[in-house]
């Protein structure tokens, strides 16, 4: 079978919990489930040349994610977020400022490389820095006209985005996947009107941007995809939560592999709704985990 290609952009960062540092951030967690997946899958992002860039991109490599598009900035260092967990093992993030992540730029060799992938992943926080900002829209307008996938998950965090990023990212996008809690402020920065039930939010901002497909995330709840012939409501697959920190960059990843898969929508949303249970269950974004999928399709 041919192997999807997958090229991930944004951030790559440490997590600082409490009891101690996780590799993260959502591109790097995306990254590294997509492969998991049987992706062959690319980071483009940028880490300081200090001990913890080093440590990310082994950490990455052992994961089996091709880090040759990794830059490595001697005078910024690799970021960082502190992570605090509620009761409920949901996350907040105090983000470091000035990361090695801000400041990508744009190469002959990642424009060569943009050209041959089957899909290309990207959030809003990873385009907080003009110069990576101006890096990964670069690489979705050449996706755009070579036909590629271009999967946007919205990675809301204050104070790095306002309206205006929300609605020139859906733009470059084909696929939108968001949370429910995301949901308002999307649809209020589209102009789409708080009166509309979540479905018929989620099928006005495909309808207006011309997206392919519409996914959102409820946490425990599931998840609801919208496309132009179908409403597909998934249930929540029950498991103990540790934390939720990178559930929805692995949901992200199972849809993008199995999208590229060409599996069904109702197959997709159901592993998806699967992977993030089973990252939830387990600390931090990036654990040591299987899928369902890697034991079937994919491991052939």
């Amino acid at each position: 079978m041919s192997w999807p290609k997958i090229l991930a952009c944004g951030e790559i960062l440490w997590d600082l919990f409490p009891e101690g540092p996780r590799l993260g951030g959502a591109p790097a967690n995306f990254a590294s489930q997509a492969a998991r997946l049987g992706g062959v899958v690319t980071i483009l992002s940028a880490v300081g040349q200090d001990a913890r860039g080093d440590e990310s991109l082994a950490i990455l490599q052992r994961l089996g994610v091709d880090i040759s598009l990794v830059q490595r900035n001697p005078d910024a260092p690799t970021g960082s977020v502190a992570v605090r967990l509620d009761s409920a093992g949901k996350p907040s993030f105090t983000i470091q400022a000035g990361s090695a992540w801000d400041r990508m730029h744009w190469t002959a060799e990642l424009e060569a490389r943009t050209a041959g992938v089957d899909a290309i992943y990207f959030g809003t926080l990873g385009q907080r820095g003009e110069s990576s900002r101006a890096t990964i829209r670069r690489a979705l307008h050449l996706a755009n006209q070579n036909d590629i996938l271009r999967v946007l998950d919205v990675n809301l965090r204050n104070p790095f985005y306002d309206a205006g990023l929300i609605r020139e990212s859906i733009a470059l996008a084909s696929i939108l996947k968001l949370s429910d809690d995301e949901l308002p402020q999307v649809a209020a920065s589209c102009g789409i009107p708080s009166v509309l039930t979540a479905a018929e939010t989620l099928q006005a901002l495909r309808q207006s941007y011309g997206l392919d497909l519409v996914v959102m995330t409820r946490g425990a709840q599931g998840a609801l995809l919208v496309s132009g012939e179908e409403i597909i409501d998934q249930p929540g697959i029950p498991t103990t939560v540790v934390d939720t920190v990178g559930a929805g960059d692995s949901f992200t990843a199972s849809l993008t592999t199995g999208l590229l898969g060409g599996l069904s929508h109702s197959q997709i949303l159901r592993e998806a709704c699967a992977a993030a249970s089973a990252v939830c269950a387990q600390r931090g974004g990036i654990p040591d985990c299987s899928h369902p999928r890697t034991q079937g399709v994919f491991a052939n």
